[in-house]
C-alpha cells in the first residue's frame, strides 16, 4: 500500500479572504501607531515650528531651548506639555528644539554642556540666561518654570533645575567658553 500526500492549497476565496484580513490588520496597525494619516507626534510638531536659536534669542520674547533626540522616551513624554505651553503662549514665548543627533546643533550642545536629555535652557526676553533643567519634568513643573520665566522671576527649585540670579554675562552661561569634556555626550545617559 502506497501513501501519497494530496497537495493542500488555498482556493481562490480563501486567498482573497487571507489577503483582505492581512491588509486590514496592516491598516489598523498603521493608524494605531501613527495616530492617523495626518497626525504628527507633539515632538515633531514642536521641532517643525521651532525658530532658529539666534532669531529666538533676539526677538524680545522669553525663550526655552529644549535639547532632545527622537529616540528619547523622556523627551517624548514631555512633548505634549511643551506643545501645550507653546500653543498657550504662542506669541509670548519661543520654544526652540535642538536635536542632539543633528550636527547642525553641535556648537549649541557643546556651549550649553548638554550631557543628558531632555535639557531645557531658559532665557529672558533680552536673550539673557535664566537657568536650565535636566531631566523629564511633569506638566505642573513645566507650567511653573514657564510662568516664572514669563514673569521674569527666579525659576522654581526642583531637583535638576539650576536657576541663575544676578547679572551674568550672556556668553558665560553655565560653562560656555570653557573646555568641554568631549567624552561625555547626550547619549551617555541610559
Amino acid at each position: 500500500m502506497t501513501y501519497s500526500a494530496q497537495p493542500y492549497g488555498l482556493n481562490k476565496w480563501q486567498r482573497i479572504l487571507l489577503l483582505s484580513v492581512g491588509l486590514l490588520l496592516a491598516m489598523m496597525l498603521f493608524f494605531l501607531r501613527a495616530g492617523g494619516l495626518n497626525s504628527q507626534s507633539p515632538l515633531d510638531q514642536l521641532a517643525r515650528r521651532s525658530l532658529d536659536p539666534d532669531t529666538a534669542l533676539a526677538n524680545g520674547r522669553p525663550t526655552i531651548f529644549e535639547f532632545y533626540a527622537d529616540w528619547c522616551e523622556a523627551c517624548r513624554e514631555m512633548a505634549p506639555a511643551m506643545l501645550q505651553i507653546e500653543e498657550k503662549y504662542n506669541n509670548q514665548i519661543d520654544i526652540v528644539l535642538l536635536n542632539v543627533d543633528n550636527i547642525r546643533w553641535q556648537d549649541f550642545v557643546d556651549s550649553y554642556q548638554v550631557n543628558g536629555i531632555p535639557q531645557l535652557n531658559f532665557f529672558d526676553a533680552n536673550g539673557g540666561p535664566k537657568g536650565k533643567s535636566l531631566g523629564v519634568r511633569s506638566e505642573k513643573q513645566i507650567n511653573e518654570l514657564v510662568n516664572a520665566l514669563m514673569e521674569n522671576k527666579t525659576l522654581p527649585s526642583f531637583p535638576g533645575v539650576v536657576s541663575l540670579t544676578g547679572l551674568i554675562p550672556k556668553d558665560s552661561f553655565l560653562g560656555q567658553n570653557l573646555e568641554v569634556d568631549k567624552s561625555i555626550t547626550p547619549m551617555s545617559h541610559s
